[in-house]
């Protein structure tokens, strides 16, 4: 409920600090005492649109601060915490909202900086004002559908939609992921096919082009040192004309040492000496000739070689730099294109697979979709019968409600678009609420409409001029049925019929007074002889009878 409403500087109101009360309150007061600026104050409060014009003229700013008491499942909360802003469920709602001259506008949710959208979204959810200046509420043609849902009481129904309706999104966004994959998939196609053949045939291992560098700088350089190799042959000899003249050199030794024996002096120690290095040097030489032959062998490398070599080298590089890889990495990539290669191959049965998901989860939702219809169809008729029972007291006997259901896209919410659809004399064409002329009329449908929807409201009612153009037996069924509808909510109207004042629970008196060049608005809760006095005076006008305050005093005990 709305505990408090804190305004300064709003038009003609000063400053002004009220308290409110469970049940219904009446605001009461002369025409033009500034009634109207008290609910443009609790709007600016609430986020409703708001402009420099309502700053008091000779100040820079005004300012509204609405308190608000909620219960713990109050669907305020839930947006609040959607947003991260800290509150306590046992603590008060406080909406502040300041406008200065400039226009600029600042709004703020238990004192942290918000924008004035979220306050709207707060408001709209706190509030609601049914008169011709509003367009919250039953005006507003999008909670028409939470209303009747709320009315019909179908939430198994309503859960079933929401169910179904997440299957279906899921299987759906699945299937358009495949198709699309599917649509990519003749391009890529042909690129893998490509691209594995090619692999295939190159078939690369891995160190391979280590390999193939160490072959090449090899080869490269095998040429010269052939050349170098075949030089050392020849120096060597190969006729063994260097072995015969070692030879020789050899058996004139041995023949010296046969002469001279083998006896322990100096030169027959080193006959045997010069004896053995000719032996060593013949064997050596035979050794080194095999070795340079080996060595010529290993670098005579067959004609056309190197150029396979490069070959092979520079086609595994360059499949690299396509590919973006290194060289030893290409079996890696070459196996991660026959992968993709078969989800593309796998796509077709894959969508065969979700297709049959999907049909059955639209199959689904579309079953729960009618069924919810139906239950939305059922309670449209009956709270068409209860709107009618409710009208001809309102002396709206010819005027006619009907809950208009239509088409819609797939939601969570079903295929509806509720509506709300009004006539208010005979051969008039039904149309929608919020196309109504006439104020008064269409306060007192709203009203009609709460009441048949009594105990599915979690906002606070203001009713703007429900009784105007009536009086009388009319006027008294205005008040009963706000009465009744606050029983089950906090109901506030703006009245100018006693009827209506004295079934209220607290009256709440608005005047307009002047001092010099300054004119003010007080609103003052009135009570007892006071309250009997102020419906009395708006039986009778400014000379208040005796008669008007018995009248006044039979009403408010009625």
């Amino acid at each position: 409920m709305l505990s408090g409403l804190s305004v300064r500087n709003v038009v003609l109101i000063e400053s002004l600090d009220l308290d409110f009360g469970r049940g219904l309150s009446a605001l009461t007061g002369e025409t033009g005492a500034g009634k109207s600026i008290l609910l443009d104050a609790l709007g600016m409060a609430t986020g409703a649109r708001s402009d420099r014009g309502l700053v008091r003229s000779g100040t820079d700013k005004a300012q509204c601060i609405a308190s608000f008491t909620l219960s713990d499942d109050h669907p305020a909360w839930a947006i609040l915490r959607d947003q991260d802003i800290e509150f306590d469920p046992c603590e008060d709602l406080t909406l502040r909202r300041t406008v200065n001259t400039d226009g600029r506008s600042r709004a703020f949710v238990n004192d942290q900086a918000v924008s004035v959208k979220l306050l709207s979204q707060l408001g709209n959810k706190l509030l609601e004002v049914h008169g011709q200046h509003d367009g919250r509420g039953l005006l507003d043609a999008a909670t028409h559908i939470s209303l009747l849902d709320q009315f019909g009481g179908y939430q198994r129904e309503l859960a079933d939609v929401r169910e179904a309706f997440t299957a279906r999104r899921e299987t759906q966004r699945e299937l358009d992921a495949l198709l699309a994959l599917q649509a990519k998939a003749g391009a890529d196609r042909e690129f893998l096919e490509h691209a594995i053949e090619e692999l295939d045939r190159l078939d690369p291992r891995e160190g391979e082009d280590e390999k193939l560098a160490e072959e090449r700088r090899f080869l490269q350089g095998a040429e010269g040192a052939l050349s170098e190799l075949t030089a050392a042959q020849e120096a060597l000899g190969e006729d063994g004309a260097f072995e015969a003249r070692l030879s020789t050199a050899l058996a004139g030794i041995e023949r010296l040492r046969s002469k001279f024996g083998d006896g322990d002096i100096a030169a027959t120690r080193s006959l045997q000496s010069a004896s053995e290095a000719l032996e060593r040097a013949m064997l050596e030489t035979q050794e080194a000739r095999e070795a340079v032959a080996t060595a010529a062998e290993n670098f005579d490398v067959e004609p056309g070689r190197l150029e396979a070599a490069e070959k092979r080298l520079f086609a595994l590089r360059a499949a690299a730099r396509k590919y973006d890889v290194t060289v030893n990495k290409l079996a890696e990539k070459r196996a991660e294109f026959a992968g993709e290669l078969e989800a593309i191959e796998s796509v077709v049965i894959n969508i065969e697979q979700t297709r049959k998901r999907a049909e059955k989860a639209k199959a689904q939702y579309d079953k729960a979709a009618a069924n919810l219809t139906a239950a939305r169809s059922a309670a449209a008729r009956t709270l068409d019968a209860c709107v009618a029972i409710e009208l001809p007291p309102l002396k709206m006997e010819r005027a006619q409600f009907k809950t208009e259901i239509a088409p819609a896209p797939e939601s969570a919410s079903g295929v509806d678009q509720v509506r709300f659809l009004v006539s208010t004399n005979p051969g008039t064409a039904i149309g929608p609420l919020d196309k109504i002329a006439s104020g008064g009329e269409m306060a007192r449908f709203a009203l009609a409409i709460k009441v048949a929807l009594a105990g599915q409201n979690n906002a606070v009612m203001v009713f703007d001029e429900v009784d105007q153009g009536v009086g009388g037996a009319v006027a008294a069924a205005v008040g009963k049925r706000l009465a009744r509808l606050s029983e089950h909510a906090q109901v506030f109207t703006v009245t100018h019929s006693p009827q209506v004042a004295a079934c209220a629970n607290n009256q709440f008196r608005i005047e307009k007074s002047s001092k010099g060049q300054t004119t003010t608005t007080s609103v003052t809760l009135i009570l007892d002889e006071d309250r009997e006095e102020e419906i009395a005076r708006m039986l009778a006008g400014e000379t208040i009878t005796q008669e008007a305050r018995a009248a006044a005093r039979q009403l408010m005990a009625s």
